[in-house]
């Protein structure tokens, strides 16, 4: 079966594509024995679908890079490679980003740049760090009843929205913020409007406490608007999702805790204002789980040791 949605996929049949993606992204272990074949056949997009390749894959896409036959295709290779995590794919990644390979000069970032589209980078002292957790859940909407006392935004005075209120004495919470190191409540409030524009950053607390971080640039291009209300739904902690790779920037229900995002655009992990290092991923919140509130995706961040929470948006 997976075979036969490969020879679909290498002629670029869109069905079969979203099959072949669907398998990746809730077994991704059920696609290894055949990724060498998809290899074979020149599927390098998405690159998600090599997510769980071996070594004998990750290899051979390493020698092709090397070997400077198709620097074409090298965004999708280094994309191919990221996505693999693997420790000789990382080495690779390292290598090119001082010595770059044939046709890395038509590149926007450097070869390690493009292990922050698979949700991990190297910190300050040199070891990789993965920005994503190996534990997801469903985020479900509920209503929430409107606050009198509800801080409004400094730029727009729109009422503040609080996009998620957890807590890791809640063990599935926890689990999902593992990769975080955040232990206590955690409530993340933002400008749904001007969110829309920037990244937005708070200052939080493990005892709940969320604060508008005055270091906040408002683009000019925002101009001026009348305050509007925030979404009147939150997310609350839903069923374990089989993967990590299950969130949906796109589709109902694709609102997730923990585990990776799906980018609308490239990925876009907020760096911390306090140190400069790329925050932790926390979750996605999709605008079609939002009911009014159209297209488009709210991913969350977190940087525990300096205490710092960002959102920002994408739409297509």
């Amino acid at each position: 079966m997976i075979e036969e949605l490969i020879e679909k996929v290498a002629v670029e049949d869109d069905e079969a594509i979203e099959e072949l993606s669907a398998i990746a992204d809730t077994d991704p272990q059920r696609l290894a024995p055949h990724l060498g074949y998809l290899l074979d056949r020149d599927v390098l997009w998405p690159a998600t679908l090599y997510r769980a390749a071996e070594v004998d894959v990750v290899r051979r896409v390493i020698e092709r890079i090397d070997g400077g036959t198709t620097p074409d295709d090298l965004n999708e290779l280094l994309l191919i490679l990221a996505h693999t995590a693997h420790p000789l794919a990382e080495s690779a990644l390292r290598r090119w980003t001082t010595q770059p390979p044939a046709g890395a000069e038509d590149l926007h970032v450097s070869a390690l740049g493009y292990a922050e589209e698979a949700g991990w980078t190297i910190g300050p002292d040199g070891s990789r760090r993965d920005l994503c957790g190996g534990t997801a859940y469903q985020w479900v909407m509920r209503e929430t009843p409107p606050r009198a006392d509800r801080p409004t935004c400094p730029w727009c005075a729109s009422p503040l929205w609080i996009a998620v209120d957890l807590d890791t004495a809640e063990p599935a919470v926890g689990a999902a913020l593992a990769h975080t190191g955040w232990s206590g409540r955690l409530v993340v409030e933002t400008c749904h409007f001007c969110v829309c524009y920037t990244t937005l950053y708070s200052q939080v607390t493990p005892a709940g406490t969320t604060t508008w971080w005055p270091g906040n640039i408002r683009p000019s291009y925002i101009g001026s608007t009348e305050p509007e209300d925030p979404p009147t739904l939150a997310p609350i902690l839903g069923p374990a999702r089989k993967s990590p790779y299950q969130a949906s920037a796109w589709d109902r229900g694709g609102s997730t805790l923990g585990g990776a995002p799906e980018w609308i655009q490239d990925a876009e992990h907020a760096d911390c204002p306090g140190c400069g290092q790329k925050m932790d991923y926390v979750g996605l919140v999709g605008g079609a789980d939002l009911d009014d509130y159209g297209e488009g995706a709210h991913y969350l961040h977190l940087h525990q040791p300096c205490g710092f929470a960002a959102v920002n948006y994408q739409q297509s």
